[in-house]
């Protein structure tokens, strides 16, 4: 494995760490929860030392698997990180409010401390002073109360604005999407946190399954090496200098093994280099729907996670008709029954217009 150290900090973390949202699904809801934490035991006999979390993730599960696997291991081995926000605490923010969602998350991951503890899913700049002006004096608490040792923040923001964030020197690294595709919206904001000092971890670095599921479109990331497309993929986020860790998610130890192989001999590089080495190669689409999901709260009970994938396949030059129906197994019509209210497009984490998407699926297929 190879290992970069996080930010101004001592810590020597692995280069690719693990996303604790892909457990199996199945065995998630078969209370096969041992079984499931096998990956991440894998992961960590492999080098992988940083673990992601969250409440809710897996139906809710992901904090306690997470925890029965680590529970294993010496706590000086691995880093753990998980998130919490005004959402998580009821929409409360007072200190026994916040504290009662960090002690839970403790007693899940069956830890006395987070290595990292994340102000979760900031949308927007507006947002995140908010949510700071709320939540920020807990988290600076709970770190003197030795419960947390650094405070991050979790955000889909574009570059300036995350530019904006970092300028405020409130936290000791950040998480972004960040991957072939939107690195240039995000470039400048990965730059910023690196001068300041700050850790980088990327999720999302495979653009929600969208690169894997369409090797033909990004075969250019593999040209020249003995990589497949999720490895190269992998690796081109790896290779930035600036970005610490790569989160992948795992679902079987082969997918561990998989991501391990993208950083074998891994090669740094400044973020702009990277730019330009390839300014011309494939395409960079900030609008194709990576299918976090958070969309999926539509008052008319439309699946537009779903429908966003079929658009994705429009853009991609295929047939969003038969996506939906082929595919999902649904029709066309249900797009019809938006109302244009906008809670969509206001959970969006990349602003994407949904309605006017949802309006040229009734009208195409």
């Amino acid at each position: 494995m190879y290992y970069k150290q996080y930010g101004d900090t001592q810590m020597k973390v692995s280069a690719i760490g693990m996303g604790c949202m892909r457990y199996d699904d199945e065995d998630v809801k078969a209370g096969n929860l041992e079984k499931c934490a096998e990956v991440t035991l894998y992961a960590h006999e492999k080098g992988i030392n940083y673990f992601d979390t969250a409440p809710f993730y897996c139906d809710d599960k992901s904090e306690t698997i997470t925890g029965i696997a680590l529970s294993q291991l010496p706590r000086d081995s691995y880093y753990i990180s998980s998130k919490t926000n005004m959402g998580t605490v009821g929409g409360k923010c007072t200190s026994d409010d916040f504290r009662k969602r960090l002690e839970t998350t403790l007693t899940r991951l069956k830890v006395d401390y987070l290595d990292f503890y994340h102000l979760w899913c900031v949308l927007s700049l507006d947002a995140f002073e908010k949510q700071c002006d709320a939540l920020y004096k807990f988290f600076e608490q709970a770190r003197a109360d030795g419960l947390i040792r650094n405070i991050v923040f979790s955000s889909h923001m574009q570059g300036n604005d995350l530019e904006e964030a970092v300028s405020k020197d409130l936290f000791k690294g950040m998480l972004i999407g960040y991957n072939a595709l939107n690195y240039r919206f995000r470039q400048t904001g990965i730059e910023a946190a690196y001068k300041k000092g700050m850790g980088v971890v990327v999720m999302n670095p495979l653009s929600g399954g969208l690169i894997p599921n369409n090797p033909e479109t990004f075969a250019y990331l593999a040209e020249g090496t003995d990589l497949t497309v999720p490895q190269a993929a992998l690796r081109f986020v790896a290779s930035h200098k600036e970005i610490t860790i790569t989160l992948n998610g795992f679902t079987t130890k082969e997918h561990v093994d998989d991501a391990c192989k993208a950083v074998e001999n891994l090669v740094e590089k400044p973020a702009k280099e990277i730019c330009t080495e390839y300014e011309n190669k494939g395409i960079a689409l900030n609008n194709l729907c990576t299918g976090c999901a958070y969309c999926k709260h539509c008052p008319k009970d439309i699946d537009i996670p779903k429908f966003m994938d079929a658009y994705n396949q429009h853009i991609l030059g295929n047939s969003m008709e038969d996506r939906i129906k082929g595919h999902w197994g649904m029709s066309a019509s249900k797009a019809a029954d938006c109302i244009s209210c906008g809670k969509c497009e206001s959970l969006c984490t990349q602003h994407l217009p949904i309605i006017n998407r949802l309006h040229e699926i009734t009208a195409n297929c």
